[in-house]
């Protein structure tokens, strides 16, 4: 019998979040967690080819090892420069 560990998966989006626990064996990686979690199932169109991944809000590869207790995150891409987005707004404001 293998040793198991229990990690989180998590995704966001404005309308829609999800934060699941899977139970994997020790070893596993980012890519069986995900896979374990049904997330791709919730958010069919997440692409793992283009969408980045993380521990903790450390980037990382697929195939990295995880630890009990770790929190895989799927990134969705960033559609606006957030320091465009701040000036636009500080922009609208000069209009009063």
């Amino acid at each position: 019998m293998s040793e198991k560990i229990k990690v989180g998966v998590a995704y966001s989006e404005s309308e829609k979040q999800a934060w699941l626990n899977v139970d994997l064996d020790l070893g596993a990686t980012v890519q069986d967690a995900i896979s374990k979690s049904g997330i791709l199932d919730m958010f069919p169109h997440i692409d793992l080819a283009s969408h980045k991944v993380g521990v903790f809000g450390k980037f990382c590869k697929l195939d990295a090892r995880l630890k009990a207790g770790d929190r895989v995150e799927i990134y969705r891409a960033i559609i606006a420069d957030p320091k465009t987005v701040k000036r636009r707004d500080m922009d609208d404001d000069d209009d009063d």
